[in-house]
């Protein structure tokens, strides 16, 4: 099964690099986008393969009783400026109120660009894009799945305080009719020592249904070294065409070696 090999592939891949991780002084900092629906205009560190892997449970989403899955991302920053990524739903099970039924989900590649890097307080400005590239059987939630997606992405600290924000035009189909759907996000969140507190609020739009889906996210990280991160938290929809709950877990980890040497 997909969601074996998986689990299997992650299992095997840290369990190789523990017995030869450095110090943690050493370690490069992990860049999480996970839990939250914004992403970080800032890129993961240079040349070192990210992993961001995590659970949702899902209950009382349009055309969806319930659905619990699993989700992966994996991320390369070739340069400063320059980031490639894979996002995948491995495995889903979903209720429609009559048994549940179990899918792979979609994959997308894509690639993201920072067009002006920040500075004490100058935020952080990228570019993002990302295409399916396999459509999976999984039913979608309230944002639906994307085709392509195009991303404006800002990011910056005010006070202690980090904040992420995304402007997103994606396209989504249905058969063979096409349409734009629009979404906003803010991600604000406060360190203290190896804990991250953090508070989001999203809104797209729902092309198909005439509607709008708007959510409220809250979710804690903890950093057990710079290269690993744990976090968990959960999403209150607030209109009637939202998902209404949902609650998620997941860790990202930092390869603790580069994949080529400086030049």
């Amino acid at each position: 099964m997909i969601f074996d090999g998986w689990v299997a592939a992650v299992t095997l891949l840290a369990a190789a690099t523990a017995a030869a991780q450095p110090a943690a002084s050493d370690l490069p900092a992990a860049n999480p986008s996970r839990p939250t629906v914004t992403d970080p205009a800032t890129l993961t560190p240079v040349g070192y393969l990210q992993f961001e892997n995590g659970i949702l449970f899902a209950a009382e989403s349009p055309g969806v009783d319930k659905q619990f899955s699993f989700s992966q991302a994996t991320k390369l920053a070739v340069n400063r400026r320059v980031e490639f990524f894979v996002l995948s739903q491995p495995w889903a099970s979903t209720s429609f109120g009559d048994g549940y039924r179990s899918d792979d989900g979609d994959v997308s590649v894509g690639v993201q660009g920072v067009l002006l890097p920040g500075e004490k307080l100058e935020p952080t400005v990228a570019l993002s894009y990302a295409k399916r590239v396999h459509t999976g059987s999984a039913a979608d939630l309230d944002i639906g799945g994307p085709n392509q997606s195009a991303i404006v992405l800002v990011s910056g600290e005010i006070k202690k305080c980090d904040y992420y924000s995304n402007a997103i035009v994606n396209e989504q189909v249905s058969g063979s009719v096409r349409r734009a759907q629009y979404g906003q996000t803010l991600y604000v969140s406060r360190s203290f020592s190896k804990w991250t507190f953090g508070v989001e609020l999203w809104h797209f739009t729902q092309p198909f249904l005439r509607g709008n889906a708007v959510g409220n996210l809250y979710a804690v990280g903890y950093a057990v070294r710079p290269n690993l991160v744990f976090d968990a938290g959960f999403d209150h929809g607030l209109t009637s065409s939202s998902t209404q709950w949902e609650g998620f877990a997941g860790f990202t980890y930092l390869l603790p070696h580069r994949l080529w040497r400086k030049r």
